[in-house]
């Protein structure tokens, strides 16, 4: 173990200052529920926007993260379109307004904007998706817990530790106990201060962060070229474009890495890249997943705000969480023999490559500063989902269906217990988890993939109805997990595009065996978020009736943002990586055309961003 004094000073200032937040907030809180879950809705778009990039730099994506950089080099950057991360370029040219636009509280009170609140399929259309929202929140709670455990075990051996614990640790539950020490204060701080803690916490996370990433990027810097040293690594790794196969062969470099890329499923690239750009486009078009990210959205002041929130989070994320990725990676690679990242069966475990490394090439001070901001990553992402979850609990279920006229101190109560119920539970599921990456596919692809369908249409149709939703989610859902079991990874991508053509046989029949929304739902609906898509019966009726109303004719001017949006989005990530491997003429290059970019968006995004 290589903290110092100084180290666990910095770490444990932190901690005290995330409970100390907690409690001075409780009483701002405390003023009524959307203080508690939503600050107000009055905190400013770049404290939220900072705070949702916050909420996505957390420990077990970042470490996935670096494993995938060790192996894939800059072709790692296209990988993460699993997820997929280009869904920010779509919130934030339209998709994050129209949301807002709503006023609702949550994705499932949302519903009630879109279908109205009664109805065949209204009661199970609110259901399934308050039960999608709690199931995604679990899971990914769990996904941070095991990170954080497998991530902390590194730095603090069990053997230091053990003598000062009164109770019997398995060893196979060692990261699982430090999981739930650091848990404690995420839900500490985010219990009792709600969003406002969220959002000052995750503010001084972030300037933490930037710090460590910095630093270790200057660090990378100076071993790789000031020492004048050399990444052994294939000819194709330094280059992020790519052909139909891979093409990256490590036999002569570190042969488990080869391993990997068999086993993960990437060596036919070409066709990958292509079902992950078919899975994400639809994805990103199906709008925010109701979790925090959606929280956030919810919570801005105006539409206006949602749009400029949204599109901050890639500007103030993706340059500084890849100047750590790419750091830690040059270090992990120039010294990989001196950093013995074996799993239990005797092979490489690319996931340790992170704390590895950060353990093994970090001065003192700075080691303390990095480790601070990944313990704050952990406990922002947690704290943001545990948020997201009680909204849920409370708004969704308490309030709507047990005590709809419960008392200011009886809700925040309600909020309290839900949120350490939720906790309880999802660090209950991440004692059932393998690793990080199992239960990232799990979520990425079983999950989310029979989410999408459903979730598009109810933006872009108007005659899809909720009893549609409710089917379409069911069959997607349903589906989805019954694909995961039996495919894994990659594969489970491959036959992504029958799970969608499932769940879209169950939008259309449930919505064609029920009546169309009410059409006052639709009328208001239309008049208030403005979507553009197939909505031309409501349009009729709503021009009839107010011959002033203005249609939303900005589809190719949303579509044509969207491209350049995720090209920008791609240089802001490959740049620091650039810059670290001082790749001089790609670096130029990157930063003529982000600067292009920057202009053109000027004109045909934020001069005419509207409410």
């Amino acid at each position: 173990m290589k903290l110092q004094l100084i180290d666990v000073a910095i770490i444990v200032m932190y901690l005290v200052t995330m409970l100390f937040i907690g409690w001075f907030l409780r009483k701002k809180a405390r003023a009524n529920k959307e203080n508690y879950l939503l600050g107000g809705k009055r905190l400013p778009w770049y404290l939220l926007g900072l705070s949702d990039a916050s909420d996505m730099f957390d420990i077990s994506g970042t470490m996935w993260m670096v494993s995938l950089c060790f192996v894939y080099g800059m072709k790692s950057i296209w990988i993460p379109w699993l997820w997929p991360v280009f869904n920010q370029v779509f919130n934030m040219m339209f998709l994050a307004k129209w949301l807002r636009r709503s006023n609702a509280n949550t994705g499932a009170e949302w519903l009630g904007t879109r279908f109205g609140l009664s109805g065949k399929g209204v009661k199970g259309s609110h259901t399934i998706i308050v039960a999608f929202a709690l199931i995604g929140c679990l899971g990914f709670m769990a996904y941070g817990f095991i990170g954080l455990g497998k991530f902390i075990e590194i730095f603090v051996p069990w053997n230091l530790v053990q003598s000062y614990i009164p109770f019997h640790v398995a060893p196979e539950f060692v990261a699982h106990f430090y999981g739930i020490v650091f848990t404690l204060f995420a839900v500490f701080y985010s219990v009792l201060g709600g969003m406002h803690s969220i959002v000052l916490g995750d503010m001084i996370k972030y300037i933490i962060m930037t710090i460590g990433c910095i630093a270790i990027g200057v660090i990378a810097f100076q071993h790789l070229h000031i020492s004048s040293s050399k990444l052994n690594v294939p000819d194709s790794w330094s280059n992020p474009f790519f052909g139909w196969h891979l093409n990256m062969d490590w036999t002569n470099y570190i042969a488990e890495a080869n391993k990997k890329i068999a086993d993960d499923g990437y060596d036919l690239f070409g066709f990958f890249f292509m079902m992950m750009l078919f899975k994400g486009a639809f994805a990103a078009l199906a709008g925010p997943a109701p979790n925090y990210d959606m929280q956030k959205i919810l919570s801005s002041r105006s539409p206006k705000e949602a749009s400029k929130m949204t599109g901050f989070v890639s500007i103030i994320l993706l340059p500084i969480r890849y100047s750590m990725v790419i750091g830690l990676t040059v270090l992990g690679l120039l010294y990989f023999n001196q950093l013995h990242i074996l799993n239990d069966a005797g092979g490489v475990d690319f996931e340790k490559v992170l704390p590895a490394t950060i353990n093994s090439f970090l001065p003192v001070g700075i080691l303390g500063i990095v480790l601070t901001g990944l313990l704050g990553a952990f406990m922002g992402t947690f704290s943001g989902t545990l948020n997201a979850a009680q909204a849920y609990i409370v708004n969704d279920i308490y309030l709507k269906y047990i005590n709809p006229n419960a008392s200011n101190r009886k809700t925040i109560l309600v909020s309290y217990a839900s949120g350490i119920i939720v906790v309880t539970i999802g660090v209950m599921i991440g004692f059932f988890t393998k690793d990080v990456n199992s239960i990232l596919q799990w979520l990425v692809s079983g999950l989310y993939g029979g989410y999408i369908a459903a979730n598009v249409l109810k933006w872009y149709w108007w005659r899809f109805n909720a009893n549609g939703f409710y089917w379409g989610m069911l069959a997607g859902t349903a589906g989805a997990l019954v694909f995961s079991e039996i495919f894994s990874g990659v594969q489970f991508l491959y036959f992504f595009p029958v799970l969608f053509l499932i769940s879209l046989a169950g939008c259309f029949i449930g919505t064609y065996t029920a009546p169309a929304t009410e059409i006052s739902v639709l009328k208001k609906f239309y008049n208030t978020v403005r979507p553009w898509g197939f909505w031309k019966p409501v349009h009729v009726l709503v021009a009839n009736e107010d011959p002033a109303f203005v249609p939303n004719k900005r589809f190719g001017l949303d579509m044509f943002n969207v491209v350049i949006g995720i090209i920008a989005q791609c240089c802001l990530t490959i740049l620091p990586m650039y810059v670290v491997l001082w790749m001089k003429l790609p670096l130029l290059i990157t930063v003529i055309i982000l600067i292009i970019i920057v202009f053109i968006l000027k004109r045909t995004w934020w001069n005419k961003l509207e409410d």
